[in-house]
């Protein structure tokens, strides 16, 4: 993980750098405001530290243009000379945690700990969709509710691409908005180090379905560990049956059956066109308007792929639309293919770069879905590092959670 250390005073930038030495974090430290902003457009750091007073600009204006360089930076600031309204402007713009000087180098490792943990597990977005028109997703949404107030473990069950992920991130949001958020393969679960990082916060185990007994029993034992009872533990699964017993038994204090898509048809065109709204977002469009016989043709459907076909559906048929109006939608037998749009007109080169791209992105989505969203197992099956992986989701805007 990169940190962007910027304090002005030689001494005090050393003590901090020192502080660092051996610990998870690879430092780039500076005393130049102006250089710490080259070194944020060269390439991304995962947290910046910065002292409020500094020559040049402020802290707080190195902040704000960090923040519009890099969202997703988390950022300390330092200052002996904090004034509270420049803290509460520091946190309206992004600040995660201002440190008044002097402080003590152990809580500063503690605070650089729990950013580092949200770097690792971040929060879900709270504004994630999430619709209840129908009434089985109302009576899900309020058990969700009343079981945010409980720290039991919880298993999501139903079909493939329900949305038992998106679930679990909505009990999390519920019950702790700014804490650690991972999901991860029963079968190649985080380190100690990483349980310790997610105190506070929650763990959703994916792949229990047929889990060997022996992975069982070590899943067990960490979520009977120390670092393991301080964790929110969930999981999903098509089948409760197919669980290991006593996994299950653990697991499933509380459980909840998320409806297919078939039976909440209420949700169908909210969703789909919230789906529609976040796609052009991303792409820097304006979202198209939906023709009636195309939400006809909505409605109808069987959606085998629940959530996940709908995901799909919404991305190829944004794709093949080029003006306002949505007047199309993907064949559902294509939806095992990887369909590529013709580009946009122009030279040979340019078309090939287009095309090389629009590949990339498909190819990457495809391995998700049939790696079950494992970001190990993925990256293994495309010959890639984690690192690498995540590097390219990143750059095609794919997000590693499965809907």
């Amino acid at each position: 993980m990169r940190l962007l250390l910027v304090e002005d005073k030689d001494t005090f930038r050393r003590l901090l750098v020192q502080a660092l030495a051996g610990s998870a974090w690879d430092v780039l430290a500076v005393g130049d405001p102006m250089e710490a902003l080259e070194a944020l457009e060269r390439s991304p750091f995962e947290v910046l530290v910065t002292d409020l007073r500094l020559p040049g600009i402020t802290g707080l204006e190195l902040l704000k243009r960090a923040k519009r360089l890099h969202p997703g930076l988390r950022i300390v600031l330092m200052s002996a000379f904090g004034e509270p309204k420049d803290i509460v402007e520091a946190m309206r713009s992004g600040a995660d945690e201002f440190l008044p000087k002097p402080f003590d180098l152990d809580h500063f490792i503690g605070v650089l700990d729990r950013l580092l943990a949200l770097v690792e597990a971040p929060p879900p977005d709270p504004r994630e969709l999430w619709i209840t028109q129908s009434p089985a997703m109302r009576q899900l949404d309020q058990s969700l509710s009343r079981a945010a107030d409980s720290p039991v473990p919880v298993l999501f069950h139903g079909e493939r691409g329900v949305g038992k992920l998106r679930a679990a991130r909505r009990l999390h949001t519920l019950r702790n908005p700014q804490s650690p958020f991972l999901s991860a393969s029963a079968a190649s679960l985080p380190d100690e180090r990483h349980l310790k990082l997610l105190a506070g916060g929650s763990l959703y185990l994916t792949d229990l379905e047929g889990l060997p007994a022996a992975q069982a029993q070590v899943v067990l034992h960490l979520i009977a560990s120390n670092e393991g009872r301080n964790i929110h533990w969930m999981g999903g699964a098509r089948a409760l049956s197919e669980m290991p017993e006593a996994l299950r038994l653990s697991l499933g204090v509380l459980t909840f059956e998320i409806p297919p898509l078939r039976d909440r048809k209420e949700d169908v065109l909210p969703l789909f066109r919230g789906f529609l709204e976040t796609a052009a977002r991303q792409e820097g469009r304006s979202t198209p308007l939906v023709e009636r016989t195309i939400e006809r043709d909505l409605l109808q459907r069987a959606w085998p792929g629940n959530l996940r076909e709908m995901a799909w559906c919404v991305t190829q048929s944004l794709r093949a639309t080029r003006g306002l109006i949505l007047t199309a939608l993907p064949d559902p037998s294509l939806s095992e293919k990887v369909y590529i749009p013709l580009p946009e007109p122009g030279t040979l080169e340019s078309m090939l770069a287009e095309l090389a791209g629009t590949a990339e992105s498909a190819l990457l989505r495809r391995a998700l879905e049939a790696n079950a969203h494992n970001p190990a197992a993925t990256a293994a099956a495309l010959g890639l590092t984690p690192r690498v992986l995540a590097q390219r989701l990143r750059e095609h805007r794919i997000p590693l959670e499965e809907t």
